[in-house]
């Protein structure tokens, strides 16, 4: 590994310098360990599934927890301190109804691609914000070309899917959402997370047009549900994201606007107005995507909201710490369409203002 020899390297550090030198290379080789020989191992044993998670934050490693205490076999790519800190100590998870705290195999976007195949997982899970979808693809484009693995989305917004068909065919991907949980990264490595944590599966755009991915719907529901995720699959999945954006329009960017938690927006008047206004024109809109969102969805979704636990929308997270929004995947999404179809979204549109400036 060294250039001179052991004496020599005595002569120019002395005994202390070298044996300092030597154990930051141990501890180099323990932290950026070959992932290929360590957690290759793991993927190796006899596992209910192999899972990519695409994103380490709240939401990605509540679910990858979970999964990991289901007996599945779990990879996660992250970055940063928050990587630094799952390499070093592993993961801890904090939710009411579930604690976990142990060592995870967690690598960088690099390291994925030199150390694993795409065809070395049963399935992809994506959970980087919706404005880093496109550059995620391309970045990964040639890995990912070189296997026909699925790919499921869990992200906020209705274009995530869209954006991963046109790179991977239709076949490939699974629509998803996640309901009624709200999970941060409160320190690198430690996450709390809380409500039920509701996942809804389907193929894309919905199991008619897509057959081809329907057994990687069934075989990810009936394995998160296994793992103590209640999860349910849906035929019009595409419908689901809709109802979804309901809720996301109506809190997220309110939420952030007033830096307000949920339960605070939601038993305060005015502000229950403004939530219902927004969601309304979601359904309004969303008839430029050829989905039909009933007043019956929308009152359905206004109560779901009421009855949520009082957490911080992840939008009102990032701003707090300081990261991008997502308001283009969500408010964005409305505006577009709104403009597409020359109607007016006067509360969205202020909102998506006032929070842009």
């Amino acid at each position: 590994m060294s250039f001179i020899s052991s004496e020599l390297s005595f002569s120019i550090l002395g005994n202390n310098g070298y044996l300092l030198l030597i154990a930051n290379i141990s501890e180099f080789l323990l932290r950026y360990r070959d992932a290929k020989g360590d957690c290759m191992e793991t993927l190796g044993e006899n596992k209910s599934l192999r899972l990519l998670f695409v994103g380490a934050g709240g939401v990605g490693a509540y679910y990858a927890a979970r999964l990991i205490e289901g007996g599945n076999s779990v990879v996660l790519v992250a970055r940063g301190n928050h990587l630094e800190a799952m390499q070093r100590h592993g993961l801890q998870v904090e939710h009411d109804q579930f604690s976990f705290k142990q060592p995870v195999c967690a690598v960088d976007e690099i390291t994925m691609q030199r150390h694993y195949r795409c065809s070395d997982f049963d399935v992809l899970v994506l959970c980087v914000k919706s404005q880093d979808t496109a550059s995620w693809l391309d970045s990964n484009s040639i890995w990912l070309a070189a296997g026909a693995t699925p790919v499921l989305s869990l992200q906020n917004g209705v274009e995530n899917e869209a954006v991963l068909s046109k790179v991977l065919g239709v076949d490939r991907v699974v629509g998803g959402l996640a309901v009624r949980i709200g999970a941060h990264i409160v320190s690198p490595g430690c996450i709390e997370a809380q409500g039920l944590g509701q996942i809804v599966l389907g193929a894309w755009p919905n199991s008619v047009v897509n057959e081809g991915s329907q057994s990687a719907v069934e075989m990810l529901a009936d394995t998160f549900n296994a793992s103590g995720i209640p999860t349910r699959t849906a035929v019009d999945i595409r419908h689901e994201l809709w109802k979804k954006l309901l809720v996301n329009n109506g809190v997220n960017p309110l939420s952030a606007l007033i830096r307000k938690d949920t339960g605070f927006l939601t038993n305060h008047p005015h502000y229950r107005r403004v939530i219902y206004a927004a969601m309304q024109e979601v359904a309004v809109v969303a008839k430029a995507d050829e989905v039909v969102l009933s007043q019956s969805d929308v009152d359905e979704m206004f109560k779901l909201i009421c009855e949520f636990d009082s957490i911080k929308t992840s939008m009102l997270v990032d701003l707090e710490k300081g990261r991008p929004l997502e308001l283009d995947a969500i408010s964005g999404s409305v505006l577009r369409r709104a403009e597409r179809l020359g109607i007016d979204t006067p509360v969205t549109a202020l909102i998506h203002s006032m929070l842009s400036s």
